[in-house]
């Protein structure tokens, strides 16, 4: 049946709206056009990984306790949980498998509508909030994904900066970059390029390792663009 549906012309249908369907389903109650949804909290954090070329899609196990930011599970009832983050190929298992600790939820899931482990849920709620955005940017699971996809950009594609992003949005987007998004998408980074010659500790920040054949330098600004990449509306939206 799943399959069925989603390889239904229905399904597959763009979401843009068409203004000779504004009169006839204006709510889309006939199906006339596919819905735009963001998508599900653990979904979000594996596209992440995914793109990175992180992602651990084992099926089954115990649960996981990846990276979250410091000091949340110090905010437990008098300190009393212990957050063991996961080593080796656990530290990128689906978000499915994340640890819930109900009294310091995972704060990745919580700010992205992930429903409460105590009650049922017959329908999950979508909000649009700036902590969102500030999750994609600064959480260090998505700043490591930003470089994981910097470090494939690097080592997958060859040629110039212009292949190299056509590259990062066909990972990340599906599809190659606009004239208009290359030449901002340009400037960004050459921008930060040049601040980064200048700043070689911004440069071990971004990207610490010394790997042959990568340069640091050039790697920790394409993690700057990455992280772009990933905060993207278009990157977290079904549409």
């Amino acid at each position: 049946m799943v399959r069925l549906l989603v390889t239904s012309s229905t399904y597959r249908q763009s979401s843009n709206a068409r203004p000779e369907l504004a009169a006839k389903d204006p709510e889309n109650t006939l199906l006339a056009r596919q819905s735009r949804l963001r998508l599900p909290a653990e979904l979000i954090r594996d596209e992440a990984l995914s793109a990175a070329g992180l992602l651990d899609p084992r099926i089954g196990g115990r649960s996981v306790k990846p990276p979250q930011p410091k000091g949340v599970a110090e905010l437990a009832y008098a300190g009393s949980v212990k957050w063991d983050e996961s080593s080796g190929p656990d530290r990128y298992r689906r978000g499915l498998y994340i640890h819930f600790q109900r009294t310091v939820p995972y704060p990745q899931l919580m700010s992205f509508d992930a429903p409460a482990a105590s009650l049922a849920c017959p329908r999950r709620e979508r909000t649009n909030t700036p902590l969102q955005a500030l999750n994609l940017m600064n959480d260090p699971v998505f700043f490591e994904a930003a470089q994981g996809l910097a470090y494939r950009i690097m080592r997958e594609s060859a040629g110039g900066f212009r292949e190299r992003l056509n590259h990062a949005y066909a990972i990340t987007l599906g599809r190659e970059a606009t004239a208009r998004e290359a030449e901002r998408m340009g400037k960004y980074f050459d921008e930060t390029s040049r601040g980064l010659l200048a700043d070689p500790r911004t440069v071990a920040a971004l990207f610490p390792n010394r790997l042959e054949g990568v340069p640091q330098a050039e790697t920790a600004a394409w993690v700057a663009l990455s992280r772009v990449l990933l905060n993207l509306d278009e990157f977290i939206t079904r549409d």
